[in-house]
Parts: C-alpha cells; structure tokens; sequence
C-alpha cells in the first residue's frame, strides 16, 4: 500500500480514538473506539507488521464489538 495512504490511515485511526474520549453515550464511544482501532490494525499490518500496534487494538476491538453484543441482548 501506498506510504502515504497508511500514514492517513493512521491520523484518521487517532482521531477516532481521540473522538470517543469527547461522546457521551456508551454505545458510541465503543463504535468510534471500535473504528479507530480497526485503523490501527490496518495501519499496524501495512507500516511493519507493527505488532505492538496491532495486538492491543485488535484485542480491544473484539471487546468493543463484545460489548456491543452483549448490550443488544440485554435490552
């Protein structure tokens, strides 16, 4: 992939992140958490493989979507 594009990939994974610190609703800050983190996975496989990168936020986002799960079938 192109360095450039994985660079944006990356900036845009940061902001996701940094957008869910400023939601208040639960569900939404695990969706935007859940996007930025995918980023950093895609951002992480295309700059190394960054494997530091790539663990955490791929295991963060399974406990996003988890979560979400969990939460649909609560209600």
């Amino acid at each position: 992939m192109n360095p450039e594009i994985t660079t944006y990939i990356g900036y845009s994974a940061s902001v996701f992140i940094v957008l869910s610190f400023i939601l208040k609703d639960v569900r939404k800050i695990r969706i935007v958490n859940m996007i930025g983190c995918m980023c950093f996975v895609i951002y992480g496989f295309f700059s190394g493989p960054l494997w530091p990168v790539i663990i955490p936020n791929g295991l963060i986002c399974f406990i996003q979507v988890y979560h979400l799960i969990l939460d649909k079938k609560d209600k």
